[in-house]
């Protein structure tokens, strides 16, 4: 393979407390940080990452990229989640939908699936 994904970057106005919801939503931990960056992973050979840049800007509309959680158990992941300092959104998805949308502390938009077996399931 000629090239791999190395890293999510995500822009944020507090680097550290966004690379720490991340980190504790998937069970990674800070591998790097400064004034300009953090980064988190599962461990420092194990990718992709993601990385933290700070902005002044807000976000202001929908992200046109977003994460797609898989867990074990959707509801008990979600309610994790929700502790950890997400909230509840509604992005125009149906009431039957198989996924939960949330957004980070910063409002950026990622769903917690149903379990999945494979990247077609």
């Amino acid at each position: 393979m000629a090239v791999r994904m190395y890293h999510l970057a995500v822009d944020a106005h507090d680097i550290s407390a966004q690379a720490r919801f991340w980190a504790a939503v998937l069970d990674w931990k800070v591998l790097y940080e400064d004034e300009h960056e953090v980064v988190v992973g599962a461990d420092e050979h194990a990718l992709p990452g993601m990385c933290f840049l700070p902005v002044p800007e807000s976000k202001t509309v929908k992200n046109r990229l977003h994460i797609d959680l898989s867990p074990d158990d959707r509801d008990a992941e979600v309610e994790r989640i929700l502790a950890l300092g997400a909230t509840r959104i509604d992005v125009g998805q149906a009431e039957d939908a198989t996924w939960v949308t949330l957004a980070d502390p910063e409002g950026n938009e990622f769903c917690v699936l149903r379990p999945k077996r494979s990247l077609m399931d």
